[in-house]
């Protein structure tokens, strides 16, 4: 058999048995990032090497996903059944949970260069073998590193109206450019393997995720055992959190250019953008409310507060759920062309997505096309729908049903015919979206499988090294994503922020990483370099560490993702600060202006000891309520649950989960110190449900009768955390 010849095979067994056969029993496997791990195809090939010590496995990836387990007696109680309910029906990804328990064997190894946040803190051999890159040159280092084999799950073209076709969809992010340089590879002579598992359960893309199925050597198809995706559940929104989506929603400009991420604080910026265009007024009382444009100038003047007419346009190596919503909602709505020219005139307002005559004489007039018309013409006025489908160009003309027509834009009579007869009504093959990878809710992924034809097309799964920067690609030069990519707002999330302008997004000082710098740092560079563009990094002030405040604003940190040099737009629950192109004394006390008010001045202390603010600066009283209180009370008054609910896209967790959730998470707090738990532990001795008003909570954790001191102290544990909160369910809208 030819080695390039394709296999589609329905047993995974003879899919790993086709990978030695053409690369040999040293394997070192590049996967997608997140959602995209073919799941069957892996765990066979995992299997066979665990069997095979002879087989050497090292698995390049990011972001392997596995259920949530728990932690705690009660945690896993917790968890179980909810992990049963979203995830029961997948398969799990034995080589990510062997890898986070510490059991693989020795002849396999995993590197990641992502990792989901906080899930490897305290696992040394992931910790060891974590391969730092910036999303963007993820691709040189996987090449580098000698990967030989590529897996990845893809969506079936003949499924979809397109035979002979496979869409890469959620992970088209480096495979685009990775597979062409693993060719480049094995036509030096190094054996290689492209690998496909198709699952009609992953949605279609077309445009540049779409591509041929012989691209690929080896193609899993076995459609009686295809499974459920890996879903992302809804987090909930807190007040802080709420506020920092409603501060960066006040940031972004009418016509321009979004990216966000996965998470609350995304979600918060999401349900904010919505409001300030669904129910403009409700979010103008916000605004007057929190005197935004009094305190925070910057969003006067680079943000807006109208309702978005001309549209965002979406361009983010994730595109979650919210740019669904947005799409919904008729934010997302910016078409952008690739073209630059075109899109430059856009800008402009020279010419509209409307097309008319008058947009032929732009056309001509900036030279894009000549009079009289000619063939090449013709095609590229063709392709962007400024002139029929139907319309030909023979023999110096224009061809159309039974017409012949001059093609000359000087000559009256054909201008009226051109205009009659052969006009389209609006620009065609423009996008809305750009996104490199997602992953989301199962709703997100339903609404995807659901999109119509027309609103699938408008947006564009594509190489993350087209998102990430402005360099050329095949895709496009810096010309045109620069045209593209108006007003871009890059909103990411930070952990920490010194008061000199550095971000602590991945790690910890102590050199264990958290998650990956991602593309955050792309994203943020390239704020820098285009025209009108701004990084916004949002982030809560404080958290909580054994029990106690801890303020996310530091005076320094022993490590940064973003350096300071590339210093922009911080938002926290208490505010906006405008850091570009200031002075550091300046960057240093608007930072502590939107710190929570009981570190202000320490963080102001160490600033003037370092003698980076003047000795005799004082803090101004109203910079000195920015308290959890005020946030309350602030978030109370601007409409509460009413106008900011804690899951405004929906939730996975039931009435009795939110419940039990929180008094879970009062009882981690709780115990966080040793004093913290032996306190706990007296206090949940006395504990008892004497009126019964938990026993449906006590059910659905299995503690109702309990049998042994453990599971009665867990019991007495659990309904002193509901004790705590204060939460009971109402039994009578129970969704359990």
């Amino acid at each position: 058999m030819a080695v390039n010849e394709r296999q589609r095979l329905s047993d995974a067994e003879r899919c790993v048995d086709e990978i030695i056969r053409r690369v040999g029993k040293t394997v070192s496997l590049g996967l997608p990032l997140g959602l995209g791990k073919p799941v069957r195809l892996v765990n066979a090939l995992y299997q066979r090497a665990k069997d095979d010590p002879e087989i050497n496995l090292h698995i390049f990836t990011a972001l392997s996903l596995l259920a949530p387990a728990g932690g705690s007696a009660l945690e896993q109680r917790f968890m179980g059944p909810f992990a049963e309910r979203l995830y029961g029906d997948i398969p799990e990804l034995e080589y990510a949970r062997d890898a986070a328990q510490k059991r693989l064997p020795s002849n396999v190894k995993v590197s990641e260069f992502f990792f989901k946040a906080g899930s490897y803190l305290g696992n040394r051999d992931q910790q060891q073998n974590y391969v730092s890159t910036n999303y963007t040159h993820a691709v040189r280092d996987l090449m580098n590193l000698g990967v030989n084999v590529v897996a990845q799950m893809i969506s079936p073209g003949e499924r979809h109206g397109a035979p002979g076709m496979v869409s890469l969809s959620c992970n088209p992010d480096l495979s685009l450019d990775l597979l062409p340089m693993l060719r480049e590879r094995e036509s030096a002579g190094t054996p290689v393997a492209i690998v496909g598992e198709i699952n009609g359960q992953l949605p279609w893309f077309g445009r540049h995720s779409a591509v041929a199925e012989d691209d690929f050597d080896i193609v899993l198809e076995h459609q009686a055992s295809e499974y459920p995706l890996f879903s992302a559940p809804q987090m909930a929104i807190s007040p802080a959190d709420h506020l920092i989506g409603f501060f960066a929603s006040t940031l972004l400009k009418d016509g321009g250019t979004l990216q966000v991420g996965i998470g609350s604080l995304g979600a918060a910026l999401v349900h904010s953008a919505i409001l300030r265009h669904k129910n403009n007024e409700a979010w103008r009382a916000v605004y007057d409310y929190l005197q935004i444009a009094e305190r925070f100038p910057l969003a006067a003047t680079d943000g807006g507060t109208g309702v978005f007419e001309k549209g965002l346009y979406g361009c983010s190596e994730m595109m979650v759920d919210g740019f669904l919503y947005l799409m919904e909602a008729g934010i997302l709505r910016r078409e952008v062309h690739d073209h630059a020219d075109l899109q430059t005139l856009i800008n402009r307002g020279e010419i509209n997505e409307q097309v008319s005559l008058a947009t032929l004489d732009v056309l001509r007039r900036e030279g894009l096309v000549d009079s009289p018309m000619r063939a090449r013409d013709v095609a590229w006025l063709k392709r962007h729908g400024i002139l029929r489908d139907e319309v030909e160009f023979k023999g110096g003309r224009l061809l159309v049903a039974e017409h012949s027509l001059a093609a000359d834009l000087d000559d009256p009579e054909a201008r009226e015919a051109i205009e009659t007869l052969t006009l389209g009504s609006r620009l065609s093959g423009g996008v809305v979206m750009h996104g490199g990878f997602y992953l989301g809710p199962r709703a997100f992924y339903q609404s995807l499988r659901a999109l119509s034809d027309a609103d699938r097309d408008r947006i564009c799964m594509t190489s993350v090294s087209f998102i990430n920067h402005l360099y050329d690609h095949r895709f496009g030069d810096q010309r045109l994503k620069a045209a593209q990519r108006v007003h871009s707002r890059f909103i990411n999330t930070a952990m920490m922020y010194t008061l000199s302008g550095a971000a602590v997004s991945d790690g910890l000082e102590d050199g264990r990483v958290i998650s990956g710098v991602g593309g955050q740092y792309n994203f943020v560079s390239m704020a820098h370099e285009l025209p009108d563009a701004r990084s916004i990094i949002t982030l809560r002030s404080t958290r909580e560490t054994r029990g106690a405040a801890v303020s996310n604003i530091v005076f320094n940190y022993g490590h940064c993702t973003i350096p300071r040099h590339l210093r922009d737009v911080v938002v926290t629950e208490y505010g906006i600060a405008d850091l570009r192109g200031q002075p550091d004394e300046q960057v240093y006390l608007r930072l502590i202006r939107i710190a929570d008010s009981r570190f202000q001045q320490g963080l102001l202390s160490q600033a003037q000891k370092a003698g980076k603010v003047d000795a005799a600066f004082r803090l101004p009283g109203s910079w000195r309520s920015n308290t959890p209180e005020n946030i309350a009370r602030a978030f109370a008054e601007a409409g509460g649950d009413e106008w900011f609910p804690a899951f405004p896209f929906g939730r996975d967790f039931t009435d009795h989960e939110l419940v039990l959730g929180k008094a879970l998470n009062k009882l981690k707090t709780e115990t966080a110190t040793r004093r913290g738990k032996v306190w706990t532990i007296l206090q949940a001795i006395r504990a008892k449900d004497e009126q019964g008003r938990f026993a449906e909570l006590l059910q659905r954790m299995g503690l109702e009768k309990p049998s042994g001191l453990r599971e009665k102290m867990n019991q007495r544990l659990l309904i002193y955390g509901l004790q705590l909160t204060e939460n009971p369910p109402d039994t009578g809208n129970s969704k359990d």
